[in-house]
């Protein structure tokens, strides 16, 4: 079990998004940058969602432009629905986190429209992505393990809703995610290695997208390991949390992820001492709320532990 993970932080989306007085462009530009440096192949900038709901990613393709990131590594922006992915591909990006939820009342509340009709908006999302050069699709599919509003959600509500989405026929790559941080680290075992055991081949790829509410993030994330997953969401000092799920708190901080990852001899190819310096920088933007633990350890006892 020493297989090397990929970690994507999204603080730049997942984090920024539920602050509510505006950040600088240049500040989440900078946090991109710093993520990079860091060794992170994969970033969320931001989403193209609307202003009015969200509107501290409405600088998103400003973001993503002015980044100056390697050649190896992955920018992607969230949409919520075609008219987000079509206002990506005209900005000049073709990597995109199409997100739905399992339960009714979060997509309601999140999306305001039925699993169903995303689900089919998603369909139309890939239809015009293979014009599109480069284009890369990942589905999140929020509340699979707990919806703030439903409660635990029921296991074969989301291996239904991946069967539909593998019927358009595209390699897609699903996010498996724990929206409101209640999922138990054997819950978590069980799901995924049940979609992986039912879904495997065909190029589809899996990931873990976590929040810590309950202090069980890293836990869970082991978990999903075990069970077969590689690649993991996650964010700078643990920010971050969904506007739309009452109760959620940060999401895993990416640097507690990659000391445990390192500490038991599992790759993840990031520089913890940089990491740390972009989390830094994450957390000292006003009005976020942000978590984890390694930040609070002495910076030479953290990385003589790594």
């Amino acid at each position: 079990m020493s297989e090397a993970v990929e970690i994507c932080d999204v603080a730049p989306r997942d984090g920024f998004q539920v602050i509510k007085e505006p950040i600088p462009t240049a500040t989440k530009v900078r946090v991109v940058e710093l993520l990079a440096q860091a060794g992170l192949t994969r970033i969320e900038t931001g989403a193209f969602v609307s202003p009015v709901h969200v509107p501290q990613m409405a600088d998103t393709a400003e973001v993503h432009r002015l980044a100056k990131v390697g050649d190896g590594v992955r920018l992607s922006t969230l949409v919520p629905n075609l008219r987000g992915a079509q206002d990506a591909f005209a900005a000049g990006i073709a990597d995109i986190v199409y997100v739905f939820s399992i339960s009714e009342s979060h997509n309601n509340a999140n999306v305001r429209r039925p699993v169903e009709a995303s689900i089919g908006q998603l369909g139309e999302v890939i239809a015009r992505g293979r014009d599109v050069p480069g284009f890369k699709l990942r589905a999140n599919l929020a509340t699979v393990f707990d919806c703030p509003f439903e409660g635990t959600t029921k296991p074969d509500a989301v291996y239904g809703a991946i069967e539909t989405v593998l019927g358009f026929g595209a390699p897609v790559e699903f996010g498996l995610c724990d929206t409101t941080g209640r999922a138990i680290p054997d819950q978590v075992a069980q799901v995924c290695s049940t979609v992986l055991e039912r879904f495997s081949g065909g190029g589809i790829g899996w990931a873990y997208h976590g929040h810590d509410t309950f202090g069980l993030g890293v836990a869970n994330a082991l978990y999903a390991y075990q069970a077969g997953i590689r690649v993991f969401d996650s964010a700078a000092a643990g920010l971050g949390g969904c506007p739309f799920a009452p109760g959620a708190t940060g999401n895993t901080a990416t640097e507690d992820l990659v000391f445990t990852f390192e500490n038991m001899g599992i790759a993840t190819g990031i520089d913890l001492d940089r990491l740390l310096d972009a989390a830094e920088i994450v957390a000292e933007v006003p009005g976020g709320e942000t978590g984890g633990h390694l930040r609070k350890v002495p910076r030479r006892r953290a990385l003589a532990a790594a």
